[in-house]
């Protein structure tokens, strides 16, 4: 039944994000506590020893988990180190721009990746399929940040088409930020009937968004030319055939439905790659999203921030899979059983 399986995938977010965290959580403590490892050094020992015991951090290990899971399933991810701020406002304030940046990669993504895999499929074992899937292997084998050094040198410094790094220039913030709005900067540009600011802030998307939505839409591209294969031998595909239509409306019309199903079930999975890769594409276009900030905390050693930021990247994950898995069983019935 659909609601037993719903409620299954559903109750099964509790366990994985327990999971998630807990491992997070000791490995962040392999490296000692979170005090000693941003301040130690810059505290004589005896200040150092009283933050310590103020943060807990020198009660047994046991206890400062179960003491943390609590405060997750509350809401409460802790306090940065460095600056003094609650993660989740750190959250709050930063996941706006990452949002965004995944929005536009997954567009990228689709854009790349469905139409050239039913190409590949429609051209199968020709020189076009063969040149494709070697494109495919080389979008998502490249290191994301080394293809976003690639594409500023290129684009921005050598040709000049595209601004070097952030999310718009210092004039377009300082009006975004003025106006106030969502924080999703592309909606706000719109909103202020500018442009101007509009186009500004799309040209500082570009590369981000294509680095980023490269290395998926490989991922994309193999799996819709596989299935579209893999939908041609069935009786259906064969009965359209002996009625005599085309090959091509056979890839576009018939087989290009079935295939989509495999590529729903994959987004989730592709969602902590997404993220993943954020942190570096960020990084290198110093975009300031969630992937900039976890990079600049781990940098000082802020060790409360960076678990309190992957720990609300894995219940996202576990989240956005729960929502794929709803949507699978929507599109596939057989999925529900």
């Amino acid at each position: 039944m659909l609601w037993r399986y719903l409620l299954v995938r559903f109750l099964l977010i509790f366990p994985t994000v327990i999971i998630l965290v807990t491992v997070v959580f000791f490995l962040i403590r392999l490296t000692g506590d979170p005090i000693t490892a941003a301040l130690g050094g810059r505290l004589p020992p005896d200040q150092l020893q009283e933050r310590i015991h103020e943060a807990g951090f020198d009660r047994p290990i046991i206890v400062q988990y179960f003491e943390y899971l609590g405060q997750v399933f509350t809401g409460n991810f802790g306090t940065t180190l460095t600056d003094n701020q609650p993660v989740t406002e750190v959250l709050i304030r930063y996941g706006t721009a990452t949002l965004e940046l995944a929005v536009y990669a997954l567009i990228v993504a689709f854009i790349v990746g469905i139409p050239l895999g039913l190409v590949a499929a429609a051209k199968r074992d020709k020189t076009a399929d063969a040149g494709l899937r070697v494109s495919a292997i080389l979008f998502y084998a490249t290191p994301v940040f080394f293809a976003g050094l690639v594409a500023k040198l290129i684009f921005s410094v050598w040709l000049g088409w595209f601004p070097v790094s952030g999310r718009a220039s210092v004039r377009t913030e300082l009006a975004l930020n003025r106006e106030g709005g969502t924080g999703l900067y592309l909606i706000d540009a719109i909103a202020t009937g500018n442009p101007a600011y509009v186009q500004d802030v799309i040209l500082h998307a570009v590369l981000p968004a294509v680095t980023l939505g490269l290395a998926i839409g490989g991922v994309f591209l193999r799996l819709v030319r596989t299935n579209v294969i893999g939908t041609h031998n069935m009786p259906y595909i064969d009965a359209a055939r002996s009625r005599g239509v085309s090959e091509y409306r056979l890839v576009r019309k018939h087989a290009y439905k079935p295939a989509l199903i495999p590529i729903v079930t994959v987004i989730g999975l592709q969602v902590a790659i997404l993220l993943s890769g954020a942190v570096l594409t960020e990084t290198t276009f110093e975009w300031q999203g969630i992937g900039f900030q976890l990079a600049k905390y781990l940098g000082s050693r802020d060790f409360v921030a960076v678990q309190g930021i992957v720990a609300m990247i894995a219940i996202i994950v576990a989240l956005t899979n729960f929502v794929v898995d709803v949507i699978a069983a929507f599109l596939d019935p057989r999925v529900r059983y």
